[in-house]
Formats: structure tokens, C-alpha cells, sequence
């Protein structure tokens, strides 16, 4: 091993170690700017489909079949999509609450 090649080393290992908490910086940053942009994905799902059946909630429109004021044959998926939504966003918001 050359001299240039040791030096060059030497340098990406003082560096790495000086900027250590910069990119560990970085990488948090880019997951919580990351997960932000999804959740604001999941939210405009949601907004979509909630306002379709005039609800807020999954736990709405399951009670909208409960009384039979909304027909399974047509919203089922959407129900089951609805859901998995909201199951998404509580999931991302508790990982950003932790960030």
C-alpha cells in the first residue's frame, strides 16, 4: 500500500469520525422529511374517500353498516383501504413523534 493510498484513508477516517453526528443528522432528517411526504400522501387518501361518504373515520362508515344506511356491495373496498390508511398514518405519526 502507497503512501497516497495510507493518506487517503487516514483522511476518510478522521473524517468520518468528525462528521459522524452530521450524517447521522442527515439520515434522520431525510426519514422525517420522508415519512412527513407519506403521511401527507395518506392523509389526501383519506380526505378522498371520507369525504366520498360524508364520515371521518372507518369506525364511521362501519357503523353506516350497522344501521344499513351505506351498502357493503359497493364501499367494501374502500372501507378496507379506508382502515389500512388510517393504520399507516397512526404508525408513521408514532415513528415521527420518536424522531
Amino acid at each position: 500500500m502507497g503512501a497516497k493510498t495510507k493518506s487517503i484513508k487516514g483522511a476518510y477516517k478522521i473524517a468520518s469520525v468528525l462528521f459522524k453526528s452530521q450524517v447521522e443528522d442527515l439520515q434522520r432528517e431525510s426519514l422525517r422529511l420522508y415519512l412527513i411526504r407519506q403521511l401527507q400522501r395518506l392523509k389526501a387518501q383519506k380526505f378522498s374517500i371520507v369525504k366520498k361518504y360524508g364520515i371521518a373515520t372507518s369506525e364511521e362508515m362501519e357503523q353506516l353498516y350497522k344501521k344499513k344506511m351505506l351498502a357493503e356491495k359497493d364501499s367494501w373496498e374502500d372501507f378496507f383501504e379506508l382502515d389500512n390508511i388510517e393504520s399507516e398514518i397512526e404508525e408513521i405519526e408514532k415513528i415521527l413523534a420518536g424522531l
